[in-house]
């Protein structure tokens, strides 16, 4: 088996199961030894920024010289983005060994006649077969939905649990309203952690929280936004004062900086309540090295080239919120496709006052919705127009951007979308 043919095979899995359980992922850990048992983790849940602030974390604990696993979802570019020790990509070599353990457990399964896991049931039992083989000193764990049923939350010792910002997405399986999502999410709760909690959640989601906390007899920590200062800088820049924590970050918007001021409570939890040693030096050179892509990656400054994988109303505001701030006000083209099961006329709204010119694309997805169907919706707010592929929609865009002598392009709307756009984008910055 070739390493793609190991990646299709898996992705060659339900997406999907039943009613949303633990079982089948405990069933599957157990038929390759329960190497979750091994590990110390910290556990991330939320609706936006969960990426960010596991990419923020992973940087700061490998920094202070802990052999750090991380898990995130979904991918950009690579699949094996999905699975990292220090910050460097699963081996293909491993990656295809480990997939076949996995999807040879997953065969057992089916011929004892159990319920078959699902893709990303096996992909994390995949991530936590490497950490555990590797003997990772801390893993950080990004939620793939929800928490209390996700497959992430069958790992039994998790030190830190952090809740990012809650909103309304997923509702079908979470619920409808913020109050039920966070109740899911705080599900990832285990005795004797510790829970971080994002600065600006919403008051009904707070409430959740920290009902749930005090019912597990958990700490809550809340980053104190009086702590955090926003300094000064240059657009789309992001340098920051929390608590005296002084770094600039590689990630725009001032929900990074929350997602920073998080990470900061983190690495203090871990030195505090369990004894990491966790240097300031290392919290600081954590934050500044830390970057995931397509979250507002700015690829080129002049004239503006940025990428942005907010797929929902509340991760469209925070893109909208940073391109306001740093001046752009109807002056930027959009190259922007979406999920048909996503809030997009609401996404629509809140970006219209950024962009001049609209070009809307189908991403490659099952899920997506049509180039045609988005320029419909977004005609009654700006000019639209569908474009027949991403790619010729990017060009389009950039072509717009130049004779009209506009001052740069934003390509968003969805992670399925900034795949395929960002190898493009890339060679686009390098000219």
């Amino acid at each position: 088996m070739t390493t793609q043919q190991a990646i299709e095979a898996l992705h060659a899995l339900p997406r999907m199961g039943g009613a949303p359980t633990l079982t089948r992922m405990q069933n599957l850990l157990a038929h390759l030894g329960n190497p979750e048992a091994e590990l110390s983790c910290v556990h991330i849940a939320g609706t936006n920024g969960k990426g960010s602030l596991a990419a923020m974390v992973s940087s700061i604990l490998t920094k202070a010289g802990y052999k750090t696993g991380l898990t995130v979802s979904p991918f950009v570019t690579d699949f094996r983005e999905r699975f990292q020790i220090n910050g460097e990509m699963i081996p293909p070599r491993t990656l295809t060994t480990l997939a076949q353990k996995v999807l040879h457990a997953v065969e057992q399964i089916r011929e004892e006649g159990g319920e078959s896991p699902v893709e990303f049931e096996a992909v994390t039992a995949l991530a936590l077969l490497w950490f555990a083989r590797e003997k990772c000193d801390l893993v950080v764990l990004e939620t793939g939905l929800g928490g209390r049923c996700d497959a992430t939350n069958a790992v039994p010792r998790t030190l830190v649990a952090a809740i990012t910002k809650i909103g309304l997405d997923h509702t079908e399986i979470l619920g409808d309203t913020v109050a039920k999502i966070a109740a899911e999410k705080a599900g990832i709760l285990k005795p004797g952690c510790t829970l971080v909690c994002y600065p600006d959640q919403p008051k009904d989601a707070l409430e959740v929280i920290t009902a749930a906390a005090e019912r597990a007899g958990v700490r809550l920590v809340v980053p104190d936004k009086e702590d955090l200062n926003l300094e000064q800088a240059k657009p789309l820049k992001n340098l920051i004062d929390y608590g005296g924590y002084q770094v600039r970050l590689r990630m725009p918007g001032r929900h990074q900086a929350y997602h920073a001021a998080m990470a900061v409570e983190v690495a203090l939890a871990l030195w505090r309540d369990f004894g990491y040693e966790i240097s300031d030096e290392a919290i600081l050179d954590g934050l500044a090295a830390a970057s995931m892509p397509a979250r507002m990656e700015v690829l080129r400054r002049h004239p503006l080239l940025l990428l942005d994988g907010g797929h929902n109303p509340d991760g469209v505001s925070a893109l909208a919120a940073e391109l306001k701030q740093a001046g752009y006000e109807e002056n930027l083209v959009g190259v922007m496709g979406v999920m048909a099961d996503k809030n997009y006329e609401s996404m629509l709204t809140t970006l219209t006052p950024c962009f001049a010119k609209l070009y809307t694309v189908t991403p490659d997805s099952p899920r997506a919705l049509s180039a045609e169907e988005l320029q419909y919706a977004a005609k009654f707010h700006l000019d639209a127009e569908a474009a027949p592929s991403v790619k010729e929609g990017i060009r389009r865009a950039l072509d717009y951007c130049e004779e009209q002598h506009l001052p740069g392009v934003v390509v968003c709307g969805s992670l399925y979308l900034a795949a395929q756009a960002r190898p493009c984008l890339l060679k686009e910055a390098e000219r």
